[in-house]
């Protein structure tokens, strides 16, 4: 064992890297490629390392090499990827592998990045293929060990079976790995670091933010064009239909071209779809069926195990990539399919529902089945929005494995596991390592089940009924559908906001979608709102073993919309819950009702309300709630809402919505502020800057307001 230390150089404003022995380039950011967004990290200025270099150590064996860095008593861990059991991963060992099934809390996951975030401040990231391991304060080296903290189980009641620790341990493998440190000073600080070095977050084109419909899986056309024909009619707005495995000739595996029984015409299926407002999203999966055209010549460039009789081919190749992208660009892009539906490329080991190529699996590019399955996901994220990019047509769909780098990947994840309260703590861990996620609705027991998932994903990066399996509908349960027409049609009317969220993403890395510790300028601040009680509650805190302390609860059951937007999903058999309010005052979105903020509020929620907060000053821009999402020269008014008696500002963010024009500067920004008059009334003044982008054609405004107006 050899103790030796790392080289650390500064590479951007606020962020450090290193490189650990001699890792190889097949890497997420070694494959992604992302352009640093430069201009957007120097305005974020430069800040102090988060600690002494000399604290960081490192230990190399013949199997593994560790990276220990410094960690204080009351440091909060964040991050590690997309998480379902818990937010602060202090005390716990994280297991980065891909896996679809991440039922235990391992560390397992869809989405594993080895990338954390402090409660302090500052984020750490390990760039490799290979399967990490990080020790979130869950060892306790010799030196570090104090006696004090030894106790008898028997006899004393505060022993617990991880001590505080005064590390972080990542073990990586014996090749090392490329290291980076993004600084603070804040948490939301060190997220944007990271977003803006990958690249920045991604832009959906705006008919990806509206509400999606997977139909069953072996529909034809016709079957989807009059389930499509459904939404118009009763009054759901809808923009993306979703196709299931039955539109390819043969699947599991797949040959990725159209079945000629249920579409025999498959340019004219989706040009009369897309007539009706409507875009196609096709599934599909990596495996490539022996009747697929393009089987051949991708079986010399494959890996040496099948998955489910198909080829899993090696797309760290360009040629495999390259076969792939054709194919796709010739059926699919070209006669306008809008995007893709990427699954089953994270891989199961369950004892009676196994799949997958083994981790000793070869591949002609000579990396193995463990790194493969680690990059399967990104690799694919990859070569699609490529294929989308090269006709100058944005994308956005979904994917079932990812990882580091993915900020700038359009795609959001998404799972086949159902728990509601783990679904929306997902939403909440994801903020954190530029990942998206959505709490897709399958199914649902009872009326009230469908209609609280309904709400929740209302309010998430993207809004889907996935009907593959059981064909429900929006409108399954009659007696709740006026509540589900309701919170899909506010969807559509706060799109305006949600596209600026997205474009603050892209341009200054800010997710648009983010945890409770993100609302709070340090964590002390963010502590002592969380450990505040309710009116009339007794006990709130809990006790923690990876602690041995009381701690609060960690609110990973609420986040923020934007800026200016709270939401605190409701779950079956509850009619009212717990909020933790950020500092300043806020109004029920739908209620009116007033409510001090810096503490934890409790709140009535009905069966027809989830309870989302409005920031007194905040200045939303929103539209009429159409049928799709109308595009330049369609009819559309933008409506500027101003919330409450304090001044305030909002912004509106407008492109094209659908090409990369605004990379080359097309785009424009309105600042909404809103002031008191000499009156004492408030005024709104706008001011646009940039590119001439007329998507509406007429803007009307509402001040003072203290909840959202009906429908007009």
């Amino acid at each position: 064992m050899m103790m030796t230390m790392l080289h650390w150089r500064q590479t951007a404003p606020g962020i450090w890297s290193a490189t650990a022995g001699e890792p190889s380039d097949f890497t997420p950011l070694g494959v992604l490629e992302p352009a640093p967004k430069v201009e957007a990290l120097e305005a974020m200025g430069g800040t102090e390392p988060p600690f002494a270099w000399s604290d960081v150590q490192i230990t190399v064996n013949q199997s593994n090499m560790i990276i220990s860095f410094p960690l204080e008593e009351e440091e909060e861990i964040y991050g590690t990827g997309l998480q379902f059991m818990r937010m602060n991963q202090r005390g716990r060992t994280r297991y980065l592998r891909v896996n679809s099934d991440p039922k235990q809390d391992t560390g397992e996951t869809h989405a594993p990045v080895p990338f954390y975030v402090s409660g302090k401040g500052y984020g750490v990231l390990a760039d490799t293929s290979a399967i990490v391991t990080i020790y979130c304060g869950s060892t306790v080296r010799y030196e570090d060990s104090k006696l004090e903290t030894v106790k008898d189980r028997n006899t004393d009641k505060s022993w617990r079976a991880t001590p505080v620790s005064s590390r972080v341990e990542i073990r990586l493998p014996a090749e090392g790995a490329r290291l980076y440190v993004f600084g603070g000073p804040t948490t939301e600080d060190a997220v944007r670091r990271y977003n803006l070095f990958c690249g920045g977050g991604t832009l959906p084109p705006k008919w990806g933010l509206g509400f999606w419909h997977r139909v069953p899986t072996m529909y034809n056309a016709a079957q989807a064009l009059d389930e499509a024909m459904e939404f118009r009619k009763r009054g759901f707005p809808c923009d993306v239909i979703g196709l299931e495995p039955g539109w390819h000739t043969k699947s599991y595996p797949v040959t990725y071209e159209w079945d000629p029984g249920r579409f025999p015409e498959p340019s004219v299926f989706v040009q009369a779809m897309r007539e009706q407002g409507f875009r196609i999203n096709l599934w599909e999966h990596p495996f490539i069926s022996p009747e697929a055209s393009i089987y051949q010549e991708l079986k010399p460039l494959s890996g040496s195990h099948t998955v489910w009789g198909g080829l899993a081919p090696d797309y760290s190749l360009p040629e495999a990539r390259e076969l792939y992208m054709k194919q796709h660009a010739e059926q699919h892009v070209a006669i306008g399919v809008s995007g893709y539906k990427l699954d089953e490329c994270d891989g199961s080991d369950l004892t009676n529902h196994s799949w997958m190529f083994p981790a000793h699996a070869s591949f002609p590019s000579g990396h193995d089945g463990e790194r493969m399955r680690q990059m399967y996901g990104l690799l694919l994220q990859k070569m699609t929005a490529d294929v989308f990019r090269r006709e100058d047509r944005r994308t956005y769909g979904l994917v079932r494995a990812s990882g580091t780098g993915a900020s700038e990947l359009p795609y959001v994840l998404y799972s086949d596991l159902y728990d509601h309260r783990q679904f929306v703590r997902a939403l909440c861990n994801a903020s954190f390592c530029g990942l998206l996620w959505t709490p897709e609705v399958r199914r649902a027991a009872t009326p009230e089940e469908w209609v609280r998932r309904m709400q929740t994903v209302c309010f998430s990066p993207l809004a889907m009924l996935n009907a593959w399996g059981d064909g429900t509908k929006p409108w399954s349960f009659p007696e709740v559908e006026p509540i589900i027409r309701h919170y899909i049609r506010l969807r559509m009317r706060l799109l305006p906001y949600l596209y600026t969220a997205f474009a603050r993403y892209r341009h200054e890395g800010i997710p648009p979608f983010r945890a409770m510790p993100f609302a709070f300028t340090t964590a002390e601040r963010f502590r002592e709102a969380a450990g505040r009680l309710a009116e009339g509650e007794q006990v709130l805190n809990t006790t923690d073993g990876a602690y041995g302390k009381q701690k609060a609860k960690e609110w990973d059951d609420q986040y923020m919309v934007g800026e200016d937007l709270l939401v605190a999903p409701v779950f079956t058999g509850e009619s009212a819950r717990e909020v933790l309010l950020p500092p300043g005052g806020w109004y029920g979105l739908e209620t009116g009702l007033r409510y001090e903020g810096g503490r934890i509020i409790r709140v009535e929620a009905q069966l027809d309300q989830i309870p989302v907060f409005v920031r007194d000053g905040a200045v939303i821009p929103t539209m009429r709630a159409a049928s799709h999402v109308p595009g330049i020269g369609e009819p559309n008014e933008l409506i500027w809402l101003h919330f409450g008696t304090a001044p305030g500002s909002g912004w509106l963010y407008d492109d094209d919505g659908e090409t990369f024009a605004y990379e080359q500067g097309e785009y424009a920004w309105t600042t909404a502020q809103v002031t008191a008059s000499p009156a004492g009334e408030p005024e709104l003044n706008l001011t646009r800057t940039g590119a001439s982008i007329e998507t509406f054609d007429k803007v009307s405004w509402r001040l003072g307001l203290s909840k959202l107006p009906q429908e007009s």
